[in-house]
């Protein structure tokens, strides 16, 4: 007979995830408090004596934070599209294929995702800059597919390489092409594994900061995260709308993940499911 969990259990999973949780609720509790109680001896209390929404309206109304939204969703949204697409033939030719240097490629883009930011930025800038590609969305993309793209690769062909054999030599017994085996075999059954590198992928571009800061300097081209950096008033640091901005951004990537959970936790155990 299966012992069912204790208290102890119970109060450790619960600690755990205020742990977890802290920074997020920490950051809900200052977006809600008033000017006067985010400094001082009210700064690190809690309790909210006067809650209001203001931060947030004046998130909207006094800095064009929708604009910033909005080229965060397009940028992230289209790296995505464009990683998982060439991603998904290129883990496919590393794990179904036979070739020489199969090593060779995955230690290359293994490489390439280990390249600090800071190393990559100068060039990229001035190429950036050169073919008229700053303040633009293509100007981002292209530079976000330089961690976005290993990253899929990488995961890809761990869930390609899952996929029973048996399946792929039937389809070449019926007479399917390499490209039809996986667009009609492979694609379909590897779903769960490509949403859920898809979202990784989406929250990486979604997230970041140093590209976006350096490419994009206009403030009608700026993503959330160089927005909310360059939040700042004339002699203070505006806590609250710092906080409100970080919550309204939290929320989407919260609800997208609530959503889709049975597909993402189908995929990660689909890849770590040994043969």
């Amino acid at each position: 007979m299966q012992q069912k969990p204790g208290f102890l259990f119970y109060l450790m999973i619960a600690g755990f995830l205020f742990i977890i949780l802290f920074p997020f609720l920490w950051q809900l509790i200052t977006s809600l408090k008033p000017p006067g109680e985010l400094f001082g001896d009210h700064a690190f209390r809690p309790i909210i004596d006067h809650p209001t929404l203001e931060n947030y309206k004046r998130v909207f109304t006094q800095r064009p934070f929708h604009l910033y939204l909005w080229n965060s969703f397009v940028v992230a949204s289209l790296t995505t599209v464009y990683c998982i697409v060439i991603a998904s033939f290129a883990a496919y030719a590393i794990a179904r294929l036979h070739f020489r240097g199969k090593t060779v490629v995955l230690g290359l883009v293994l490489a390439v995702s280990m390249f600090p930011q800071i190393a990559t930025i100068s060039p990229i800038f001035l190429f950036m800059q050169s073919v008229k590609l700053t303040n633009s969305y293509l100007g981002l993309i292209i530079p976000y597919t330089t961690f976005a793209l290993p990253l899929a690769v990488w995961n890809l062909t761990t869930f390609f390489q899952k996929i029973p054999h048996d399946l792929e030599e039937a389809a070449k017994v019926d007479g399917a092409t390499v490209l039809q085996t996986f667009r009609k075999v492979i694609v379909p059954l590897a779903v769960p594994g490509t949403f859920t590198t898809a979202i990784l992928v989406f929250i990486a571009a979604w997230n970041e900061f140093f590209f976006a800061l350096t490419i994009n300097t206009d403030e009608a081209m700026k993503t959330v995260p160089p927005g909310i950096a360059m939040f700042q008033g004339q002699y203070t640091v505006p806590w609250g709308e710092i906080s409100a901005a970080s919550i309204i951004v939290t929320i989407p990537l919260v609800i997208m993940v609530l959503i889709f959970q049975r597909r993402i936790i189908s995929g990660i155990t689909a890849g770590a499911v040994k043969e």
